[in-house]
């Protein structure tokens, strides 16, 4: 059965242009000429589905990814070839992506990334429960009723969420031998760290305290110190880009009491936190350029050339292990609110769309239940190939192969993006480290629902204005989060000036409505 798509712009001639300026990496595994086995009706004719994750493909993709082909060539006659976006080229190449009219079948999708304002676009499938349950029986199983509502845009969802959302906090990784150089044997405030910073500087030349790369790490530091002021999302609810300003509240505030970031209190609070800031750039504290460095810090924190990591506390479990590996003991730091708590994980945290220009979007779907939910397709896709990427210790646990370390293996978990796997079918890790199982233990109680969890903002009304409050943060507030400018008052003073020109009140007005229909509705 072929459903009907919208219809999309395709861009002809221009197409080739717009993918030699993407610059995307691509992985196609082979077993091309393998026969399916017994595809059934409907599976006659192998398709190649087109996917799109972010990050980067690990060193074993290729292996991995001709492992996965196999299987689908066999199950539902089919193949995948897999893209990534990098990190500093989501921002950009994540809507150009969905818009070129090139073929994409699925891609990474989550509230944090721009999931409303693609779906308003028209960018993505529409889904219905019926639809999911025709083609994606294994997961629709699995995933409870709320998540897929959680979804929903105008009535529609739009994405698949995964069936287990993240149980995780973010983290900022220490060194303990730093920390006992400088006199540190705990940390109770992410404000408070100068001394680790200090002595980093003073006695590790080949370290750069604060190593920060252009998207993922340039506005951690800054949203640490906020979250000690106010129970902050980290990203604005009109954008959902943690580098741009516009419209948030306190988390834990059951109002939902709407506040433009260059509006008090929270003007005071940016202000406060930007003196800190610019304290640490102007005593070297961190990389003088962030916007030209694509590493992130945790993947240069166990090699010694960044100080601090930050990520969180799944995507950080490799990082410990590749430490221990190599004699260095950590220091995990949660950040939480000032009520001690933190904001658990939507359902929309990961998860996965249809494109709308998909060609095979049924089939696409029938891909996806599988990697998702069976057991030997989520094991290759998050923990790689058994044997040489991981493998089932005596005590029925996930262990790494004789002669693999973390570092040197190739396909480590976590790492190659498909976040949205059901987490729930893989057996306990055995070589997790005493210091990452007590953060996991530490982790759980930290974790509470929070009003405005699950509300999602339309940003059908205020589309000019929201791309407007990027421009602007792009100019002028990420150097304030780096503390990369000369005069800290001057440079609030510039940036409310032009937030106001971009239409911040129109689209605080906006946000507060949503915010208050969606509580009312809770």
């Amino acid at each position: 059965m072929r459903r009907g798509i919208k219809g999309r712009l395709w861009l002809g001639a221009a197409l080739l242009s717009v993918l030699l300026v993407l610059g995307l990496t691509a992985c196609t595994g082979n077993g091309d000429e393998q026969e399916a086995a017994n595809p059934g009706p409907g599976h006659e004719k192998e398709v190649k589905l087109v996917g799109y994750l972010l990050g980067e493909a690990p060193k074993g993709m290729q292996q991995v990814l001709q492992a996965i082909n196999e299987k689908l060539k066999k199950d539902i006659n089919a193949k995948i070839e897999l893209n990534y976006i990098a990190w500093n080229d989501v921002a950009s190449k994540y809507p150009l992506v969905l818009a070129s009219g090139q073929d994409v079948d699925f891609i990474f999708a989550a509230d944090w990334n721009f999931y409303v304002s693609e779906s308003t676009k028209g960018a993505f499938y529409p889904l219905s429960q019926s639809l999911l349950e025709q083609y994606m029986p294994r997961h629709m199983e699995a995933m409870a009723p709320e998540a897929l509502r959680a979804a929903d845009v105008n009535g529609t969802p739009y994405m698949i969420p995964t069936s287990s959302p993240d149980r995780k906090v973010n983290i900022a990784l220490f060194r303990k031998d730093v920390m006992e150089k400088a006199g540190m044997t705990q940390i109770t405030k992410f404000s408070e760290i100068e001394p680790y910073l200090a002595e980093i500087k003073r006695s590790y030349p080949g370290m750069i305290p604060l190593n920060l790369d252009s998207q993922y790490d340039l506005p951690t530091p800054f949203t640490y110190l906020l979250m000690e002021k106010f129970a902050w999302f980290s990203a604005p609810f009109d954008s959902g880009d943690p580098l741009a300003q516009g419209i948030t509240a306190d988390m834990e505030d059951p109002e939902g009491v709407m506040y433009s970031m260059t509006e008090e209190p929270i003007l005071s609070w940016q202000k406060e936190v930007a003196y800190i800031m610019k304290d640490w750039y102007d005593k070297g504290y961190m990389n003088k350029n962030p916007y030209a460095n694509n590493i992130r810090s945790k993947d240069n924190f166990c090699n010694g050339k960044s100080g601090i990591a930050f990520g969180n506390s799944i995507d950080m479990m490799n990082v410990f292990m590749s430490c221990k590996e190599q004699g260095i003991d950590v220091y995990p730091f949660p950040m939480v609110y000032p009520s001690g708590k933190a904001t658990k994980a939507s359902w929309l945290n990961n998860g996965v769309a249809i494109s709308a220009s998909s060609k095979n979007p049924e089939r696409a779907m029938e891909a996806l239940d599988l990697l998702m939910e069976d057991p030997s397709y989520a094991y290759l896709a998050y923990y790689g190939i058994e044997g040489v990427n991981y493998t089932i210790t005596p005590d029925d646990k996930i262990g790494l192969p004789e002669g693999v370390t973390s570092e040197s293996n190739t396909y480590p978990p976590d790492a190659a993006g498909f976040w949205f796997v059901n987490k729930d079918l893989f057996k306990p890790v055995a070589n997790w480290t005493d210091s990452y199982k007590a953060l996991q233990e530490r982790v759980q109680p930290l974790l509470e629902p929070t009003p405005l969890l699950g509300f999602l903002f339309n940003s059908d009304q205020v589309k000019s204005e929201i791309a407007n409050l990027k421009s602007v943060s792009t100019q002028y507030a990420q150097p304030i989060y780096i503390g990369a400018v000369d005069n800290v008052e001057a440079a609030f003073d510039t940036l409310v000036q032009h937030m106001k020109k971009a239409g911040i009140a129109k689209v605080k007005a906006e946000v507060q409505k949503q915010a208050a229909d969606y509580l009312a509705n809770q």
